[in-house]
């Protein structure tokens, strides 16, 4: 009976362990109702490397985002041309005077993006914009690159302004929401517009505070204060001096499809000297005018860095080709080598090496006059300085320099020496005989100088 009863429990337990193992082994099949596929973050869209985070282009944008937008298209346009812009800024500081339509007109000449020639109407503006010229180029790369993120960034910005309450109408500007006519549950789009068409104000506003609570620290807002006198009082949000633009501002943006209207009549008139085709109504990057300044990413390099068409032929006619451009890049690194800089690349670049050059040599300057300085007042006798004054010397310690302290005693050396020369290479007969030397009559002198007896 005993034994009956132990092979029955036995039974009874091998049931319940492959009970237990079939249990098991239906769970770990099925899949959990909470559990996420593991190929979903996998499939999850990232970000490039070489993109704008959203950080970064609301870093970038907030000083500008609440511009008219008339004038913002007419920043993003002339952005992609750094080195033109840096060129306006020059401009508009040798000509103080110069703002509104007429400041443009004074630049039709000037080889300058057309969209970059618009801004010399607004000194205030290119004084802002001259502050920092890699924030410049990295807007307009961003532009280039990821058109719709920049315009969405603009909107963020703007909705967040106008939920702290510092975007409203006045007398400077009309602010309009106008929703979305494809997607009814989109943010409302927001347009700022001049209040009259023909006179355009440049808001100045802190970013840090007219949009209120920042929401990326890491990220802080680009701020360039312009000039204090283009804007007395230093409201929140201050306009200064209206601008009559006329017809110089002719672009606009296409809010919801990522581009530039342009205003193909508005330009042709004003840019009497460089038409365009009426039918080209979008706005599209002359990579003509970039002025050999490269582009930040591949898709941009490919699209807009390839040579114009005919730029081989024209490469041939001038008797260039692969071997010889190889044998270029082979000197070029030659010279690296040895420790002597490349040449510039771009306008652009020649003109920084230049400026940089010329404060150098302003320190060297500066550095050897302190040194001058410093010799002139060492004590007689000491070592060392150009101007030190040796014990010594003929002409009481004078040295090559010392002429310098002097210029009418150094000329009236330098033709009395002229002089000189011009005699010395006469000829005999065309010499001054000067006066005969007589002589008493009288025996030789002997070396110790006394009578001979």
């Amino acid at each position: 009976m005993q034994k009956h009863t132990m092979q029955t429990l036995a039974a009874a337990l091998l049931l319940a362990l492959a009970s237990g193992t079939a249990v098991a082994q239906s769970t770990a099949n099925k899949p959990a109702s909470t559990a996420k596929p593991a190929t979903t973050q996998a499939a999850k869209p990232q970000a490039s490397a070489s993109s704008f985070s959203r950080e970064q282009l609301d870093q970038m944008l907030a000083s500008v985002a609440l511009y008219p937008d008339p004038l913002l298209a007419q920043v993003l346009m002339a952005s992609t041309y750094p080195g033109d812009v840096t060129d306006a800024v020059a401009w508009s500081k040798a000509h103080p005077d110069a703002k509104g339509e007429d400041a443009v007109r004074q630049v039709a000449n000037q080889p300058w993006d057309p969209s970059v020639q618009s801004l010399v109407a607004f000194p205030q503006l290119l004084a802002v914009l001259g502050q920092d010229p890699a924030w410049v180029q990295k807007m307009g790369d961003a532009f280039l690159a990821q058109p719709d993120a920049v315009m969405d960034s603009v909107q963020r910005l703007r909705r967040q302004a106008d939920a702290a309450g510092n975007l409203k109408s006045n007398e400077q500007q009309k602010v309009t929401h106008q929703a979305s006519t494809t997607v009814p549950s989109a943010p409302q789009t927001i347009i700022i517009e001049p209040a009259q068409p023909d006179v355009v104000y440049v808001p100045s506003y802190n970013p840090s505070v007219v949009y209120g609570a920042w929401a990326y620290p890491s990220y802080p807002p680009y701020y360039y204060p312009p000039p204090p006198y283009y804007y007395p009082g230093g409201a929140l949000l201050s306009f200064g001096i209206g601008m009559a633009v006329g017809g110089a501002l002719w672009g606009d943006f296409n809010w919801g499809h990522g581009d530039i209207d342009i205003d193909v009549n508005r330009y042709n008139n004003f840019n009497s000297n460089r038409q365009i085709d009426r039918s080209n109504k979008t706005w599209n990057h002359n990579a003509a005018n970039r002025d050999g300044v490269p582009y930040r990413d591949n898709a941009s390099r490919e699209k807009y860095g390839r040579q114009l068409d005919g730029a081989a032929g024209r490469e041939g006619y001038r008797g260039r080709d692969d071997a010889r451009g190889g044998q270029r890049d082979a000197a070029r690194q030659s010279l690296e080598s040895r420790g002597f800089e490349a040449p510039a690349t771009s306008n652009r670049e020649a003109r920084e090496r230049a400026g940089s050059s010329e404060r150098q040599m302003g320190q060297r300057q500066a550095g050897q006059g302190g040194q001058r300085q410093a010799g002139q007042g060492r004590a007689p006798g000491s070592e060392g300085g150009l101007g030190q004054n040796r014990q010594g010397q003929a002409g009481g310690g004078q040295n090559a320099f010392s002429g310098s302290r002097n210029p009418s005693q150094s000329r009236a050396d330098a033709n009395r020496g002229h002089r000189s020369m011009q005699s010395s290479q006469r000829p005999a007969s065309a010499r001054p005989q000067g006066r005969p030397v007589s002589r008493p009559a009288g025996g030789p002198r002997g070396g110790g100088g006394g009578r001979r007896r």
